[in-house]
């Protein structure tokens, strides 16, 4: 039977399936924040070629256990920093960002009903379940290579996600450098400024003592 009703039916054969995320990227690239690990809302619906809307209400009937597979809902410093890392949105919203793994998507895909892509994605698990393993003929080695390419292919993902990490902590500290440029450059503004405030309230000086001095009196009336 290749009925994808049962997957939306059933939570505890949905959480048998939450370690199959190769699934996602069977059947469409799924896009990744800068962390290399999470995805926002829009971005789930993105993918399943959906509404964000109904994404939201999906999170609102289905958190406990969207949350179990690892959405988190971020708010406050939180969320500040968050941003700061992973994208050039500085707003921080005020019901917080909603993130997902790629087993939260994956849950996501077996509980989304209107969605083409969602349906595609549980029938490749259906069918990779039914399908009996076949292991005649396999070597030792061959399953050891095929452990080894998805081990590669996972640490070349949280590689690509150190670099996008390291080249926004470049921006960053650039941003930084410039703000210290300007600082100085504003210390040695003020620092002249004062001299000269500091050159004229000695000039008043003098003047206030001439002015008031008998002398300086005489010599304003003989002018």
């Amino acid at each position: 039977m290749n009925n994808d009703a049962v997957l939306l039916e059933s939570r505890t054969l949905r959480a048998s399936m939450a370690e199959r995320t190769d699934a996602l990227e069977k059947v469409k690239a799924l896009v990744l924040l800068p962390d290399g690990v999470h995805v926002t809302r829009r971005m789930v619906a993105d993918y399943f070629e959906v509404d964000d809307e109904a994404i939201r209400s999906l999170v609102r009937r289905h958190r406990d256990e969207l949350s179990e597979s690892g959405f988190v809902l971020l708010k406050g410093s939180d969320l500040q920093r968050f941003l700061w890392v992973n994208t050039t949105h500085r707003k921080v919203p005020g019901t917080g960002l909603g993130l997902f793994p790629r087993r939260a998507v994956l849950n996501v895909a077996m509980l989304l009903r209107d969605s083409e892509v969602a349906r595609a994605v549980r029938r490749h698990l259906l069918d990779a379940v039914e399908r009996p393993a076949d292991l005649s003929g396999v070597t030792i080695g061959q399953i050891v290579d095929q452990a080894t390419r998805a081990v590669q292919q996972r640490v070349t993902e949280l590689q690509q996600g150190i670099a996008a990490l390291e080249a926004r902590h470049a921006v960053l500290s650039a941003q930084v450098r410039r703000d210290q440029e300007l600082l100085a450059a504003l210390t040695v503004r003020l620092a002249d400024t004062s001299s000269v405030v500091h050159s004229l309230g000695g000039r008043m000086d003098v003047l206030c003592t001439l002015s008031s001095s008998p002398g300086g009196g005489r010599r304003r009336r003989r002018r």
